[in-house]
């Protein structure tokens, strides 16, 4: 088994070590002769792969050569996002692409505008019959989980890849806010449940030194720029009108409706606005990065940080300082009490074969893939080998979702055990399953972290409107890719810059508001409701 490694040189040249995509037919078949004696298949994969694990000798990796009959051949990438991003793209266009992908979402995957212009080129095959004659397992997903049949089906009805059936709870409602309990207690501070109760505590935070130091160092609330789930702006508008983050966009009796110029959202600003006005929003939430977001929470002389907008705390602080934050429910606003929900599968495919494979490859390909859509090949191949990496649950074990019978204890070996594909195969992960993993009773501590994300979750749960827009699950017809594309860059750009500038105070929302508006009408605002509104129809009639 050979590895393919590419490198990328500093002066943008690119030195790939190929695949044997050109050689002569008689060469391919004598290579598939030699295969064949020998009772296994060729495949080539392009796949991430993590600093503790070998995929040449990873136990898992050993299981499905034998298990399936396959001869792997990888193509790795690292876990950085653009870098993957980068060889993905660069091993399509060259004409170099593997037999097939195993990506990771939150590190890069196609998306479902990739998914179509791939798939109608012939590159990426569909796995319509593939699945059907070889996947009964995935079969049977597809047919249980609608929205999950919804997001990996093509508006032309072919299944060109599959996404990761990943439904992380705590991922579900991300735009949360953690709040420093141990200050609301050292200023014998109630809970806040209104938007104005929310900015007396953050008041507070800046004026009642509750870190004790006799210096005004206090930051009552931050964010970032570098996720929307650490953006302050949808948790606190949420109380004025719904925020769904991604397209700005609400439904209501079926109707789609843009939400940011609204008079709702011009009052969203204005409370945001009043908060940033009187000290009480840190600047650096609109512009700093993970790093320094960290650096705030992190803070080495002692807490500085009030409240903080993320999915969950080690995204702000990683240290022992993450204990002093539980989350904050919803604030009750002026019109609403909204929290954002995101259908945690991912639209887009994480799994694709390549016209490259041979109709073997092809076959074995999705039997594997199949596997993975199975719990015990779902924890074979994500978490590894029982006993080593994890163990059925014990006497006493309680499941994360105390409702449910415990499934699986995860060991966290100190030592890599190089037994598992990790996160490349979380690929049958549904809600029931996740609820089942066996944590620590006590949220406090390392152990019981998921635990804590999930409690912290219930009382985001059940919080968002009736309707929402299912932007995870919208595909959009061939003549109108390249014409939404733009519409929703153009404007959403404008809301993110706009809003951003009225909260700081660079434009006024009362002698700005309307040129505003008028340039969001400028930029189509009206053509953008269209066309998502006919593709919120095709959605909802989606067989």
């Amino acid at each position: 088994m050979k590895r393919k490694i590419w490198y990328l040189l500093m002066t943008g040249l690119i030195g790939i070590v190929l695949l044997s995509a050109c050689t002569s037919d008689e060469d391919v078949s004598d290579e598939e002769s030699d295969n064949e004696s020998e009772g296994k298949t060729k495949i080539s994969v392009f796949m991430p792969e993590s600093e503790d694990t070998d995929l040449e000798t990873n136990s898992f990796t050993q299981f499905a050569e034998e298990e399936f009959g396959i001869d792997f051949e990888f193509e790795t990438t690292s876990y950085d996002a653009a870098a993957a991003n980068e060889r993905r793209q660069i091993s399509l266009a060259s004409g170099d692409y593997p037999d097939a992908y195993f990506l990771i979402e939150w590190v890069d995957q196609f998306k479902a505008n990739d998914l179509l212009r791939y798939g109608n080129q012939g590159v990426l095959i569909p796995l319509n019959d593939l699945i059907e004659n070889h996947a009964p397992n995935l079969q049977s997903v597809l047919d249980e989980y609608d929205e999950f049949r919804k997001i990996a089906t093509a508006p032309d009805g072919n299944i060109y890849g599959i996404p990761q059936l990943e439904e992380c709870f705590h991922c579900t409602w991300p735009n949360k806010m953690w709040i420093n309990t141990n200050w609301l207690e050292t200023l014998n501070l109630d809970t806040p449940k209104t938007h104005e109760e929310f900015k007396k505590v953050l008041t507070a935070f800046k004026e009642d030194d509750p870190n004790g130091n006799g210096e005004a160092d206090e930051i009552p609330l931050s964010g970032s720029a570098a996720s929307p789930s650490h953006s302050v702006i949808p948790y606190l508008m949420n109380g004025f009108v719904y925020d769904d983050v991604e397209t700005k966009l609400s439904v209501k009796d079926g109707k789609v409706d843009f939400v940011a110029n609204t008079d709702e959202w011009r009052e969203g600003l204005e409370y945001i606005h009043s908060l940033y006005k009187e000290g009480l929003i840190d600047p650096g939430s609109f512009t700093q990065n993970r790093d320094a977001y960290q650096q705030l929470g992190n803070n080495a002389d002692g807490m500085i940080l009030g409240s903080a907008t993320a999915q969950h705390p080690w995204e702000f602080v990683d240290n022992e300082n993450q204990y002093a934050y539980d989350v904050l429910a919803p604030l009750k606003g002026t019109y609403q009490q909204y929290s954002t929900y995101n259908y945690p599968v991912v639209q887009g495919a994480t799994f694709a074969i390549t016209n490259k494979a041979s109709e073997e490859a092809q076959i074995k390909a999705i039997k594997l893939l199949d596997y993975m859509f199975t719990e015990e090949g779902s924890t074979r191949a994500h978490f590894g080998v029982e006993g080593e990496d994890w163990i059925k649950p014990e006497e006493g074990d309680v499941a994360i979702n105390e409702e449910m019978e415990p499934n699986l204890k995860q060991l966290h070996p100190e030592e890599p055990t190089n037994n598992s594909w990790g996160a490349s195969a979380q690929y049958f992960q549904p809600r029931e399953y996740r609820d089942g993993w066996v944590q620590a009773e006590d949220i406090y501590t390392d152990d019981g972290y998921e635990r804590r994300l999930q409690e912290a979750t219930y009382l985001y749960e059940g919080m968002e409107p009736e309707e929402i827009f299912p932007h995870w699950a919208i595909w959009y017809e061939g003549e109108v890719q390249d014409e939404i594309a733009t519409l929703e860059t153009n404007i959403l750009d404008n809301v993110e810059q706009s809003a951003v500038r009225f909260i700081t105070g660079e434009m006024s929302l009362e002698e700005d508001w309307d040129d505003y508006v008028a340039g969001l009408e400028s930029l189509g605002v009206d053509r953008y409701v269209e066309i998502n509104q006919e593709a919120y129809d095709n959605y909802l009639g989606a067989n």
